[in-house]
């Protein structure tokens, strides 16, 4: 039998804001040396993790390498498994990169320690990553991986988000969320959009100002979705959930500001402004889009094989 190939990709260890060795002595704030000494202590925490992963797939029958995910610029082939090590970040990039043959499996490298948040929690902010795609730790990720290789444990299928940009797919498909919002923040974003049904109008048009425009998947339902008002959504589901942000005066229209398009529906999407953005996952994808232009968004992508807790697969929220 062929050995498994694997690849590992790491948060880099420089995404920690930490100082150059010696730096801390010559701070006198009680209060800012504490907070460097945190973030200093969370990037000793993901190296440890890192290497622990590492030390655990030198000692399985596997064929593997490690690179960190900013190396990452070509499509993930010819491996049987990724396996990210740091946060839902670090997954999130490496599904960019990734179609629905290959499965993924989420090590949470930093997580957040709840006694820690009630030591700091008057001090700053000491949530560490949230790691909601994450199945492992270090704690379980030999007894996870086992499982994986072994074939006792089967990834679940993630819906992602397709779009179209005047009638052209983007190459990167978004398993969060996309954003469709003008470059400067306190600008207003105009738009117009409506939703389709197999491919004829549903639904009227909607003419909409306001902050952005924002649509997520299940699973990035609990993310910038959930804290803007949007509702979790059970993390199997293949609809998508869309709203605007902020709306200014929407009358009539307010109750179309807000809402899910099933897996046969399509929403129909133009740009208003001079010019704006569409960021995909977060901040660092992110295409230009300009007046008239057209954006078609649907669930009609390669969905992403991820392995996910039992946990999170039993919470059917609606």
């Amino acid at each position: 039998m062929a050995r498994r190939k694997l690849l590992m990709l790491f948060k880099p260890f420089d995404a920690y804001p930490v100082l150059e060795s010696g730096s801390l002595s010559r701070i006198t704030n009680p209060q800012e040396l504490q907070m460097l000494r945190y973030l200093e202590s969370r990037c000793k925490v993901h190296k440890n993790a890192v290497n622990f992963c590492q030390d655990i797939l030198r000692s399985k029958p596997v064929e593997w390498e490690a690179i960190s995910r900013n190396n990452l610029s070509q499509p993930i082939r010819d491996v049987d498994l990724v396996v990210t090590v740091g946060g839902d970040g670090t997954l999130l990039q490496a599904s960019h990169f990734m179609d629905d043959s290959v499965p993924v499996l989420g090590v949470n490298s930093d997580p957040t320690q709840v006694k820690e948040v009630e030591e700091f929690n008057n001090e700053f902010d000491a949530t560490r990553s949230t790691g909601h795609l994450c199945t492992a730790t270090i704690n379980n990720f030999e007894q996870v991986l086992d499982n994986v290789i072994e074939g006792r444990m089967l990834p679940s299928k993630l819906s992602r988000i397709s779009i179209l940009v005047n009638s052209q797919l983007l190459p990167t498909f978004a398993l969060n969320d996309i954003l469709i919002a003008h470059p400067c923040p306190a600008a207003v974003s105009r738009f117009s959009f409506r939703i389709k049904r197999n491919d004829q109008s549903f639904s009227p048009f909607v003419h909409c100002r306001s902050s952005g425009f924002r649509v997520s998947t299940a699973a990035g339902s609990t993310a910038a979705m959930l804290s803007a008002g949007g509702f979790p959504m059970p993390p199997l589901s293949r609809e998508l959930q869309y709203m605007a942000r902020e709306p200014i005066s929407p009358g009539a229209a307010a109750s179309l500001m807000h809402g899910f398009t099933k897996p046969n529906e399509s929403m129909d999407f133009t740009w208003f402004s001079k010019e704006g953005d569409l960021y995909i996952d977060g901040s660092h994808v992110c295409y230009s889009i300009k007046y008239g232009d057209t954006i078609q968004i649907s669930s009609k992508a390669p969905v992403l094989k991820v392995f996910l807790s039992q946990n999170l697969l039993s919470k059917n929220v609606t």
